[in-house]
Formats: structure tokens, C-alpha cells, sequence
């Protein structure tokens, strides 16, 4: 009997192995300090995020997922502490196949998080990143110009808003350049849909044509296209 026991505990062993591919995204890390809570993994579908699996924590923090996934995209790690408040609880990653880490601390779940093991994210990482610059620069001079509308003379007003024109113009120009200089990358197509869909359509098709073979065929990639269509 216990012959037969450990034999069908090793064949549940076994097949769980055999049962990644080289699809198969694991997520996994420790949310450090949490004695209890829920944690989501999540993705966006049709505009509304669902949840793909979760898991109660007791105890250490560590957690662990495993997904299918057909090409790199977006994903969302959300903790429900129990505590009626979402802010801060969701941390945003570019998810791909492999083995993804995540460690983060629960009471700054989303501001302290380190993830590694995905190129997709590390590059969107670098995008935010300078992504961030504008739209500081777009908050300093909005500061500027709204509470002292009413006395800044006209000359000033218009100075203000040329250096908010040139910011905005230059992040545009930043987004289309790291579309055009990452044919390559699996973010490339879904930063040029969230950044940059309004931008001249001949820009956008560049871009599109410019993606090697496996990112055009990528969620993303197809999104951009059927996006193309639509405003041709």
C-alpha cells in the first residue's frame, strides 16, 4: 500500500514537470512582511482586468504561479490585503515565458517591488522610465501656468505653452524613435497603442512594417494592425 502510495505521489511529481512548456510563465517571489492576504494574478481582457489565478498567503509571503502564456503582454499583480484599499496593492510587469521573480514588501507593495527574469520588462522599464521625465516636466509647467492664470501676463501664458508644446512634441518624438529603434521588442507595439495612437498614421505604419516576423504576430502586434485598419 505504501508502495503504491509513493508511486502515484512521484507521477504527480512527474507529470506536474512535464506539464511546462516553453510557454510556460512562472511567477514567483515573496511579498516580505505579510503574515495574511490574497495575492491576483491578473491581465487585461476586453478592457476589464480578470484574474488567470490566486492564492491565500499565511505565513512567509512566498506565493508562486504558473500561466500558458502565447506571446509576452501585460500583466498585473494585485494583493488584497483586506484592508477596503487597493492603492498601492497592484504591481503592473511585462510577463513572458520563464521563470519571472518577484519580491516586494507589503506595505509598499507596488513602489518597492524588484522583478528580473523578464527582457520584455526590463525593457519597458527603461521606457517608463524616461517616459516619466515628460510627463514630470508636463506637470512642473502646468503648475506654473494654472494657479496664476489670472495674472500672468499673455506674453507669459504664451512662453509656458510653447515649453509645454515642445515637451509634448518631444515625448511623441521619444515614443516613435523607440518604436522605429526596437523593431525587435515585445513592448514596442503595445507602447505605440498607449502612447501614441494619435500620431500621424504614416508614423504608425512605419513602425508596424518595421517589427521583425514574431512581434508583428504577437498579441500586441496584431492589436496594432487591426488598430491600422481601422484608421486607414
Amino acid at each position: 500500500m505504501k508502495n503504491s502510495i509513493l508511486v502515484f505521489l512521484i507521477t504527480i511529481i512527474l507529470f506536474s514537470c512535464d506539464s511546462k512548456t516553453e510557454n510556460t510563465m512562472t511567477v514567483s517571489g515573496t511579498v516580505s512582511g505579510l503574515k495574511k492576504g490574497t495575492l491576483y494574478l491578473q491581465k487585461a481582457q476586453d478592457s476589464a482586468l480578470v484574474t488567470i489565478d490566486s492564492l491565500g498567503i499565511k505565513g512567509d509571503g512566498a506565493f508562486s504561479f504558473s500561466y500558458e502564456i502565447e506571446s509576452p503582454e501585460l500583466f498585473y499583480l494585485y494583493l488584497d490585503k483586506a484592508d477596503n484599499n487597493d492603492i498601492n496593492d497592484r504591481i503592473t510587469f511585462f510577463g513572458e515565458s520563464g521563470e519571472i521573480i518577484i519580491n516586494t514588501a507589503w506595505n509598499t507593495f507596488d513602489t518597492n517591488s524588484e522583478i528580473s527574469g523578464s527582457k520584455s520588462h526590463e525593457k519597458y522599464t527603461e521606457f517608463q522610465s524616461m517616459l516619466s521625465k515628460f510627463n514630470t516636466k508636463e506637470l512642473e509647467l502646468f503648475q506654473k501656468m494654472l494657479p496664476k492664470a489670472d495674472t500672468l501676463s499673455k506674453p507669459k501664458l504664451d512662453s509656458i505653452q510653447k515649453l509645454r508644446n515642445t515637451n509634448l512634441l518631444r515625448r511623441y518624438q521619444y515614443v516613435l524613435n523607440f518604436g522605429l529603434t526596437n523593431p525587435d521588442s515585445y513592448i514596442t507595439p503595445y507602447v505605440t497603442l498607449s502612447e501614441a495612437s494619435d500620431a500621424n498614421p504614416k508614423y504608425l505604419d512605419s513602425i508596424y512594417n518595421s517589427l521583425n516576423t514574431e512581434v508583428a504576430n504577437s498579441k500586441y502586434g496584431k492589436k496594432l494592425n487591426t488598430y491600422l485598419e481601422s484608421i486607414k
